[in-house]
């Protein structure tokens, strides 16, 4: 793809904007990005990011955190201060020591999600073996049909049967 402003360099900063509802895409190579003002700032690594979130985390636990800032791990001694200062674990036992700490952490990355889905790669998301979107409802739906058939309540059955039709 082509720069839209030179058309000459291939455009290698693909920016999406959405106002007022209205989505707008441009597509612009290095050079013409950084004329236009656009800054460009290459992924955040792991580390990088979670050290932000602690941060961020700290700040908003300074007035009442006294507890949580002087727990230390048994095993390898690291305290939460050294984790929000380094953002790596020592041992397999701070999961445990600073559980609810890290709890709010993985909280917050995961927009408040503590329950892992799992990502469809982009070769398969297109294929006939890719993981419906409703895969979740599907399987609940078939929870509850087995349930219903256990109890012999066959017209709660039948009802849940219909609704996997659907979503299948």
């Amino acid at each position: 793809m082509q720069c839209e402003i030179c058309k000459t360099r291939t455009a290698t900063v693909h920016l999406t904007e959405i106002i007022n509802g209205q989505r707008s895409e441009s597509h612009l190579c290095q050079n013409c990005a950084q004329k236009e003002g656009v800054t460009i700032k290459s992924q955040l690594s792991l580390n990088e990011l979670l050290s932000s979130l602690i941060a961020a985390h700290q700040q908003t636990d300074e007035g009442g955190g006294s507890e949580k800032s002087h727990k230390v791990c048994p095993e390898c001694g690291i305290t939460m201060e050294q984790f929000r200062k380094q953002a790596l674990l020592g041992c397999p036992k701070d999961y445990d020591v600073f559980e609810s700490d890290l709890k709010e952490v993985i909280e917050k990355t995961q927009d408040n999600n503590l329950t892992h889905k799992g990502k469809v790669p982009a070769q398969t998301r297109n294929s006939s073996n890719a993981r419906p979107e409703n895969q979740d409802k599907i399987e609940e739906l078939q929870k509850q049909l087995s349930q219903a058939v256990e109890k012999e309540d066959y017209e709660l059955a039948a009802k849940i049967r219909d609704q996997l039709k659907e979503l299948q």
